[in-house]
């Protein structure tokens, strides 16, 4: 069976910092690409970082960018988003997805798997 486990989210203070895991199961993970998505209270789901786990090639949106840094370990078949000097935008419930992508997109109709979300709340 395929799994996605998300985890790491929590309460943190503007500025502050949290790591998120996203452990994978039953697929090739290092063919794959991961994608975070997070999605906030009466907001539609938004993509904001992937990575190929086959070249590395890494994504960014801009709400995200130079913020927060996305890797693999290819080892352990678990990809992390590293999310420094957090906002209170940045509030929302954190996906992680799987899929099979030649280029690192963050468009849901192009990820098969999809993890449980994980909370983060930024208070300011």
């Amino acid at each position: 069976d395929v799994q996605l486990q998300a985890s790491g989210g929590g309460l943190v203070q503007a500025g502050g910092s949290l790591k998120l895991s996203c452990a994978a199961s039953g697929f090739d993970f290092d063919v794959y690409s991961i994608g975070w998505f997070r999605q906030a209270p009466g907001k539609e789901r938004e993509g904001i970082s992937c990575i190929s786990n086959s070249n590395g090639v890494t994504y960014y949106a801009d709400s995200v960018k130079g913020r927060f840094t996305i890797f693999s370990d290819n080892a352990k078949n678990t990809a992390y988003l590293q999310m420094n000097n957090l906002k209170p935008e940045d509030t929302a419930v954190y996906y992680c997805a799987a899929g099979d992508l030649l280029s690192p997109l963050v468009l849901e109709e192009f990820y098969e798997y999809w993890g449980q979300g994980t909370q983060v709340t930024v208070s300011s």
